[in-house]
């Protein structure tokens, strides 16, 4: 007879989000998840990935062992121990023969979730020698990054959507995203709340999305049109005197530069490119000018478009223009629980390079930007003989043969790789091209914290929690009898003793938002391996909250008092934000120049979205999913499936000029006309293209990584992509 169940509080590390759950073990099992309906911040929310996480623990196909290839390419079992021996000498030996440049890291999106996965990765690497340090970051938003760079960051932050009177979101959807700098703390209930206390929102998007449905002002624009739609409203801020002149001529410089260029986007001109009623775009501009604690934010979508970082840009001169940044004695909404503690002051730290340090890439004379080294020529690096050829990759939760542009290019580069090691749960695109597969604990079999929420406000303004809140969880239950798994962090630490290097935790620098004492990089002790809690421990000394504290919390806690205000500009300082960065303003002057883009070929434009119930590529083989679908569809406006003469459910070919892709197409009539919207990281390599039904179809092949990319991220035209859609036979 089993068990009566034990509940447990804990952290779904399914996505970013960290949403406190509730988790019944039943006989050392997890068997049943939900939300916490008592947590102060999240109050119940949860997301069916989480709910679904005693599913992806008990997967038929979870990998319990690592796995190596043979010479047939077969995969068979091999212990943790031996894994480690085998891929460290094996990197050694490629060191030996060809210098450390030649071993590299991706750390994918998911890498987050896990106690000092990347940081561990991160240090591995450099102990080795190399820096060559790839990540998700420039292939998804790196505009954030760089556009940071060169504007500067104000250290009073920014405002915070539960505090905000107006925001507008550009091409990105909390609902599903959980992010766009709405509280991933139940982002329905928080724009829910804010539309009862009054906030205005205005959402712009070329998709009538579930954010859509909480505007106060929608506009539907053409894909790829963002820095025009952003000028215009720039325009009429600044043409109208609608700005804040006495923030503007104290904190910022080249004022003056930045109002001739957004001269030239008048508003009849810049909505009639763009695609939207003029007066929407005047609106939108006198909605969010009004605001005295508001925010413009982007997503995904604008930022894999071209001229991402310029987007980005605009939208910060915006905010600042408008003077959306928190003043002296104002209070901070989280000084912190587990980073050391906030200090605020009004006052700008200055501008800085945005690119051009660091290591480089021999593709296309792509430099390090703030984003990180460009992941956009990474196939090509992996490629391209000579001296600095990239031929050892070990990646750190992600699936590059789904997730990386161009994917014919990435399977080749993949497979002429001397050494492929990923670290993944099952045998995905990536894990069925690599030398090793390293099996690794999952999320209720190692503890964890909630800093990764507090971390990104470092990065990006107007993101993080509202209130100081954090949590601890333990482990909760053992692997599976007879497994044998690795946590991530303890696998680069392995490989460190058996290379006879340290290894040091490096931790991520701050970008954006009030400042902090930087965590100094930790050295472990390579004698005496620690544990996972040990190590958190560690990571923690100096927290503005104990981490003994918190773990007086199980469930979470809020950690409010004393409050934190933002201090006066300190005596002498001459820091202003930077509103006429050269770069971004030539880059703007190009836009003006051109025409609109008008392609017969390939009339259609395709744009990226997420959907509810995946993450990437990630949580497609669960049943909450595989329930209301298996694939990604294309979907279509309505109007445009009539022209081409196609119905719901028909089968067609979606070709850009680079690639094709087989897909299922499906009528949506909240899509602007001309637009196919599909969800990324679906699918496997071309290979496996005859399952596109139950599998999906992988849009990254449609990307060319070698034309329309970012000068400064190297990021390809990954959304507003042109295509045209054939009738498959």
């Amino acid at each position: 007879m089993p068990s009566p169940a034990i509940r447990k509080h804990s952290i779904c590390r399914f996505c970013h989000s960290a949403c406190p759950i509730l988790v019944d073990i039943e006989d050392g099992r997890a068997v049943r998840v939900k939300g916490d309906p008592d947590n102060p911040v999240y109050q119940g929310y949860s997301c069916p990935r989480g709910r679904a996480l005693s599913e992806q623990h008990a997967h038929p196909d979870r990998l319990l062992h690592s796995q190596k290839r043979d010479r047939d390419g077969r995969y068979g079992k091999i212990g943790s121990e031996q894994v480690m021996d085998e891929i460290a000498a094996r990197v050694q030996e490629i060191i030996d023969a060809h210098g450390p440049r030649s071993v590299a890291i991706y750390i994918g999106t998911s890498s987050n979730q896990y106690v000092a996965a990347a940081a561990a990765g991160v240090g591995w690497l450099i102990a080795n020698g190399s820096r060559m340090v790839f990540s998700a970051a420039t292939i998804d938003q790196p505009g954030k990054h760089i556009a940071n760079a060169l504007h500067g960051r104000w250290l009073g932050g920014g405002y915070l959507y539960d505090e905000a009177d107006t925001w507008l979101l550009l091409g990105t959807n909390p609902i599903v995203s959980m992010v766009g700098n709405v509280s991933c703390a139940n982002p329905a209930r928080s724009m829910t709340d804010a539309r009862k206390r009054g906030l205005e929102l205005i959402v712009i998007d070329p998709r009538r999305t579930e954010a859509s449905r909480y505007a106060d002002l929608y506009l539907q624009p053409r894909p790829g049109e963002d820095p025009t739609l952003l000028a215009g409203m720039l325009n009429v801020i600044l043409e109208e005197r609608l700005f804040d002149r006495e923030f503007v001529e104290g904190n910022t410089q080249n004022f003056a530069a930045l109002r001739a260029i957004v001269s030239q986007f008048d508003p009849a001109y810049a909505a009639n490119r763009a695609g939207v009623a003029e007066e929407d775009l005047v609106e939108a501009a006198h909605l969010f000018a009004a605001g005295r604690r508001a925010a413009a934010t982007a997503g995904t979508g604008p930022n894999m478009a071209p001229r991402g970082t310029l987007t980005e840009y605009l939208l910060l001169c915006m905010n600042t223009v408008c003077g959306n940044w928190r003043r002296e004695g104002e209070a901070l909404p989280n000084p912190g629980v587990l980073m050391p503690e906030a200090q605020a002051f009004a006052q700008a730290e200055p501008p800085r390079k945005g690119w051009g340090f660091g290591e480089t890439v021999r593709i296309r004379d792509l430099e390090n930007s703030a984003a990180g080294l460009p992941t956009g020529a990474l196939a090509e690096e992996m490629l391209l003989e000579g001296d600095g050829r990239i031929r050892a990759l070990v990646c750190i939760g992600g699936n590059p043969a789904v997730a990386w542009p161009d994917q014919n290019l990435t399977v080749e580069a993949l497979g002429e790789l001397d050494l492929l090691v990923t670290i993944d749960m099952k045998m995905s695109a990536t894990a069925k091209l690599a030398d090793y597969v390293i099996a690794p604990k999952l999320s209720f079999e190692t503890p964890a914290t909630t800093i990764g929420i507090e971390a990104p406000e470092q990065t990006w303004p107007n993101i993080g929690y509202s209130r100081a809140y954090g949590q601890y969880t333990p482990a909760l239950v053992d692997p599976p009898a007879g497994s044998d798994l690795v946590e991530e962090w303890s696998f680069f630490y392995g490989l460190a003793r058996r290379q006879r290097l340290p290894l040091t935790l490096y931790p991520v620098r701050a970008e954006a938002g009030p400042l902090r004492e930087l965590r100094k990089p930790l050295a472990i002790d390579m004698e005496a391996p620690p544990t996972t809690d040990e190590l958190i421990e560690l990571q923690y000394e100096g927290s503005r909250v104990a981490l003994s504290e918190l773990k007086q919390h199980p469930g979470g806690g809020l950690f409010d008092d004393p409050p934190t205000l933002v201090q006066p500009r300190q005596s002498g300082w001459q820091g202003r934000l930077e509103l006429g960065d050269e770069s971004m303003l030539a880059d703007l002057a190009e836009v003006r120049e051109e025409t609109a883009e008008v392609e017969a070929a390939y009339p259609l434009r395709l744009i990226s979205r997420r959907i509810p119930g995946v993450y990437n590529s990630a949580g497609r083989d669960l049943p909450h999913f595989r329930r209301k679908a298996t694939h990604n569809a294309a979907y279509v406006h309505p109007d445009d499936l009539a022209a081409l003469g196609l119905a719901s459910g028909s089968t067609v070919r979606i070709e850009s000029e680079h690639a094709s892709i087989p897909a299922v197409v499906e009528a949506a009539d909240d899509l602007r006309p001309g637009v196919v919207s599909m969800t990324h990281a679906f699918g496997d390599t071309q290979a496996q293209d005859a399952r596109f039904r139950e599998i999906g179809s992988n849009t990254n092949r449609l990307i060319d990584t070698r034309s329309n990319f970012d000068r400064y991220s190297g990021i390809p035209r990954m959304s507003a992509i042109p295509v045209r859609i054939i009738a498959a036979e």
